[in-house]
């Protein structure tokens, strides 16, 4: 009996994941807009306009498949239900058996689901780039830039993702005033776009003598890697680029060749580098490659602008409205957005992010 009480609360509580995929997928509204289709295809069938009509099937299809997904979910769901009726009756270890087997069909299904709800956004499924910049407050501030480093960089390794340091701006005692990283894998950009804001870090600071709280800053900004034939029009007379010498580890080549690049976009302002490679060539198209993504990504923020106001739940991604706030002395970390509060500091800061990432997927931010 203790098994079949255990798995009746799992099958409460999936019913509940099941609700969220139909607002997620918009299940209810493309059900209404099918029965739209149906009645403009009954209107025009006899009007003789065979593209119209064709282009009307492929939508209402299109849309069938899309509530088929749910469908297949509430089908099974029906099926543990009967199940359970029969149970109550007669309390059989081969009904419970079935009802486990149903039970986990049915969570399969949703994982699914709710990857294909996650990763919905048009390039999420790319490579993406990491800028961690520090904020104002100097050797604290960056101290705490090299700290997020190091915690996207377990976390990538954790995700079996590949990070690499694109270029990075060395602070004082140790700290960094600025890093990009290059984030390879599946859905790496899906991942690590809602990462994008500023977090925040108050703790009691090991610079200061007296052991005084002190409040940091760094800001996060996330943006995809995209392919080459993206129509971004960059003219060679809007672009600065400066060489210099490599900084960091790397034998023999740092600081002998002026090999690193740096690429400001002169009407934006927009400034990339890299520094990784020998090859000042390889440095330069990399460097550009990124200015194409920052441009791209900004050019789709205006046409998003649009959009704002129904959007008026998401913060606004400027310095000061923090995502996320790590308050180490109090052993307490609290993501404003999705209102989760975490006191393993030190697994989150070892990468231990999928709740806070996972849970912003699902809520849609």
């Amino acid at each position: 009996m203790l098994e079949s009480s255990i798995i009746f609360k799992k099958i409460k509580k999936i019913k509940n994941r099941i609700k969220l995929l139909k607002r997620n997928l918009e299940y209810f509204k493309k059900i209404k807009k099918i029965n739209l289709i149906k009645k403009k295809i009954k209107k025009i069938i006899y009007k003789n306009h065979p593209k119209k009509i064709s282009k009307l099937y492929k939508e209402k299809n299109f849309l069938l498949k899309e509530i088929g997904k749910i469908k297949k979910l509430d089908s099974i769901f029906k099926d543990i239900q009967y199940w359970i009726k029969i149970f109550k009756i007669d309390s059989d270890q081969i009904i419970i058996n079935e009802i486990i087997k149903e039970y986990s069909r049915l969570k399969k299904n949703i994982n699914k689901l709710e990857i294909y709800t996650m990763f919905k956004n048009k390039y999420d499924s790319n490579n993406c780039y990491v800028d961690i910049q520090s904020g104002s407050g100097g050797i604290e501030s960056q101290d705490w830039t090299k700290i997020l480093l190091k915690m996207y960089i377990k976390y990538t390794i954790k995700r079996r993702f590949k990070a690499t340091i694109i270029s990075e701006s060395i602070g004082e005692i140790g700290g960094i005033k600025s890093v990009t990283l290059k984030i390879k894998g599946k859905f790496a950009f899906g991942l690590f776009r809602t990462e994008t804001g500023v977090h925040r870090l108050v703790r009691k600071s090991p610079f200061d003598s007296s052991k005084k709280r002190h409040t940091s800053f760094s800001s996060i900004f996330v943006y995809p890697e995209l392919k080459n034939d993206l129509k971004i029009d960059i003219q060679e007379k809007h672009l600065k680029i400066d060489v210099y010498k490599s900084s960091g580890a790397g034998g023999q080549h740092v600081n002998r060749t002026e090999s690193a690049v740096r690429v400001t976009h002169i009407p934006t302002g927009i400034t990339t580098q890299c520094q990784n490679n020998r090859s000042q060539h390889k440095n330069k198209n990399k460097a550009i490659k990124q200015l194409k993504a920052k441009l791209y990504n900004i050019e789709n923020k205006k046409k998003k602008m649009e959009k704002k106001k129904v959007n008026q739940n998401k913060p606004d991604i400027r310095w000061g409205n923090q995502i996320r706030s790590y308050i180490l002395d109090a052993s307490r970390i609290k993501d404003v957005r999705t209102k989760i509060e975490r006191k393993d500091i030190q697994n989150v800061l070892n990468g231990d992010l999928n709740q806070f990432i996972d849970t912003s997927l699902k809520m849609g931010f």
